[in-house]
C-alpha cells in the first residue's frame, strides 16, 4: 500500500512542474519493504534443520523461557551429570547415609524410593548385574540377543537439551540465550557436532520456536482441575511429549516413572489421544477420560511441574 504524503494547504489545485509547466503525474511510491512472514521464518527453519538443533519455549509457574532441544542418538551422547544437583538434594543425602542396627529397629523411618531409580538411570546395567547375567547365561544364542538389544537401544534416539550439571537452562529473551551460546560457557549441547556453528551463526530473530515445540507446564495443573468437560487434549498431550523429554534429559527418574506405561497418567494421555480421533475410537477415548480422576491427574501433574521446576536455572 503506497504511502501518502502530508496533506498541503493547496492540495485541491495540480502540480506544475518547474521545466514543463504540466501537471506531475502520481506516482504511487513502493510498498514497505516489511521483510515477508513466510520468507523469514523458512530462513529460520534452514538453520535449526541443517543442524537438527530446535529452540523451545517452556512456560512454568514461575515464567516462561527459552531453551534448546536436540534428538540424537543415546550412543552420542554423554547424559548430564546430576552429581553436584543431587548433592544438594537433603532426601537424596538422607538415601545415601547408610542403615544402622538402630535404623531397622526404629518404626518411623521414611523410605525415600525415587533416588534408587535415579542410581542406575541414564546407564547401562551396572557391573553386578551384568555379571550375575554372564554367570547365569548358559546358551550363545542369549547373549547375542542381549549384543543386539543393546545395540538397538544405542541406536535410539533421545532428547538432550539446554542443560548443565542437571538443570534445565531457561532464557527469558531470545537475546540473552544467544549471548549465552555465544559466550561459549559450559553445557550439555555442546557435545554436539553442530554446536560450534550454531554459536557462530545463531542470532536472536532465528529464536523463534515452532508451534509444536511451546509448552504450557503452567496451565497444565488448572486444565485438569476444571474437570472433564474443560480438559484440553492439545495442551494435555503436549505437556506430556516435553515432560517425559525433560525427565529423560534431566535424568528424573520419579517424572520417568510416574508417565511410564500403565501410569494413571499414561492412562489419561492414551485416552486423550483417542479422544480427538473420529468415529468409535474417539467416543471409546472420551468414555475411558470419564472414568479418570480429575483430582487424581491433577495432583499427579502437579508433583510433575513441581520436580521440573525444582531443576531450572532462569538466566535473564
Amino acid at each position: 500500500m503506497a504511502r501518502q504524503s502530508p496533506q498541503r494547504p493547496d492540495a485541491d489545485e495540480p502540480e506544475l512542474d518547474d521545466t514543463t509547466g504540466t501537471s506531475e503525474p502520481d506516482v504511487a511510491e513502493p510498498a514497505d519493504a516489511a521483510p515477508d512472514a513466510a520468507a523469514a521464518e523458512t530462513a529460520n527453519r534452514a538453520l535449526w534443520d541443517e543442524l537438527r538443533i530446535d529452540p523451545v519455549e517452556i512456560a512454568l509457574p514461575a515464567g516462561t523461557g527459552f531453551t534448546l532441544r536436540a534428538y540424537r542418538s543415546a550412543r552420542e551422547l554423554t547424559p548430564t551429570d546430576v552429581a553436584e544437583r543431587d548433592a544438594d538434594d537433603p532426601f537424596l543425602a538422607r538415601r545415601q547415609v547408610g542403615p544402622t542396627e538402630s535404623d531397622d529397629e526404629e518404626e518411623g523411618d521414611v523410605v525415600i524410593l525415587d533416588e534408587d531409580v535415579a542410581r542406575d538411570f541414564a546407564e547401562s546395567e551396572d557391573e553386578e548385574k551384568q555379571a550375575q547375567r554372564d554367570d547365569d547365561t548358559t546358551e550363545d544364542g542369549k547373549d547375542d540377543a542381549d549384543e543386539v538389544t543393546a545395540d538397538e537401544a544405542g541406536d535410539e534416539e533421545v532428547p538432550i537439551f539446554l542443560t548443565h550439571k542437571g538443570r534445565l537452562l531457561l532464557f527469558k529473551t531470545p537475546e540473552s540465550l544467544v549471548s549465552f551460546v555465544r559466550s561459549g560457557a559450559p553445557n550439555d549441547l555442546s557435545q554436539l557436532d553442530s554446536w560450534g556453528e550454531l554459536s557462530e551463526r545463531v542470532e536472536p530473530a532465528d529464536i523463534a520456536p515452532l508451534d509444536d515445540d511451546v509448552y504450557e507446564l503452567d496451565l497444565v495443573v488448572e486444565n485438569l482441575r476444571g474437570g472433564h468437560d474443560t480438559w484440553d487434549p492439545t495442551l494435555l498431550i503436549e505437556a506430556g511429549e516435553v515432560a517425559r523429554d525433560l525427565a529423560y534429559a534431566l535424568r528424573l527418574p520419579a517424572v520417568l516413572d510416574m508417565l511410564a506405561t500403565g501410569s494413571s497418567l499414561d492412562d489419561l494421555d492414551e485416552a486423550l489421544r483417542a479422544s480427538v480421533g473420529g468415529g468409535i475410537g474417539g467416543f471409546m477415548g472420551r468414555r475411558r477420560l470419564k472414568k479418570i480422576g480429575a483430582q487424581t491427574a491433577s495432583l499427579g501433574w502437579r508433583t510433575i511441574v513441581g520436580k521440573i521446576s525444582a531443576v531450572v536455572d532462569w538466566r535473564d
